[in-house]
C-alpha cells in the first residue's frame, strides 16, 4: 500500500519539481558559462601581456618604474627623443615618488604585434604599446 501512495505522490508532484529544477538550473548553467568565458579571456590577455598597458604610451623612469600611462588613441603624435613633456606623475608633496613636472624624453620604443582580426591583410601589424624612457627635470625638494 505504501508503494502505491509513493507513486501517486511522485506522479502528482513530478511536473512541479521538474519546472522548479529547470528554473534553478538554467540560470546557474548560464552564469557558470559566462564566468568560464571571462576567465578564459583574462588568461589569454595575461598570456599576451596586454592586461594593464595595452594600447598605451608608458612613461618610465630610468629604473623601469612606470610614471604614467596614456592611451594611444588620445595622442596626436608620439614624443621624440629630446622632447620636454609635462607629466602629472602619481604623487603630490614631498612623499610622492614621481611629482608633477617636466621630464626629458631620452628614448622611445614601439612594440608591434600581429594583427589578428577578421579581414586583416597578410603580414599586417599594429602598434600595441610605446614606451618612453624619461628623466625628471624637476629640482630636488628638500625639507
Amino acid at each position: 500500500m505504501e508503494l502505491s501512495a509513493f507513486r501517486a505522490w511522485f506522479a502528482y508532484y513530478s511536473p512541479f519539481v521538474s519546472v522548479v529544477g529547470f528554473v534553478v538550473a538554467l540560470p546557474s548553467a548560464i552564469g557558470a558559462y559566462y564566468q568560464s568565458l571571462r576567465a578564459r579571456q583574462e588568461v589569454r590577455r595575461a598570456r599576451e601581456g596586454t592586461l594593464h598597458s595595452r594600447d598605451c604610451l608608458e612613461f618610465v623612469a630610468g629604473d623601469g618604474t612606470c610614471i604614467n600611462l596614456v592611451p594611444l588613441e588620445t595622442l596626436p603624435t608620439l614624443p621624440r627623443v629630446g622632447d620636454v613633456i609635462l607629466l602629472p606623475g602619481h604623487g603630490t608633496g614631498v612623499d610622492g615618488e614621481f611629482l608633477t613636472g617636466a621630464y626629458l624624453v631620452e628614448k622611445v620604443e614601439q612594440i608591434f604585434t600581429r594583427a589578428e582580426y577578421k579581414g586583416c591583410r597578410p603580414q599586417e601589424a599594429r602598434l600595441t604599446k610605446a614606451v618612453a624612457q624619461v628623466t625628471s627635470l624637476n629640482p630636488a625638494v628638500t625639507v
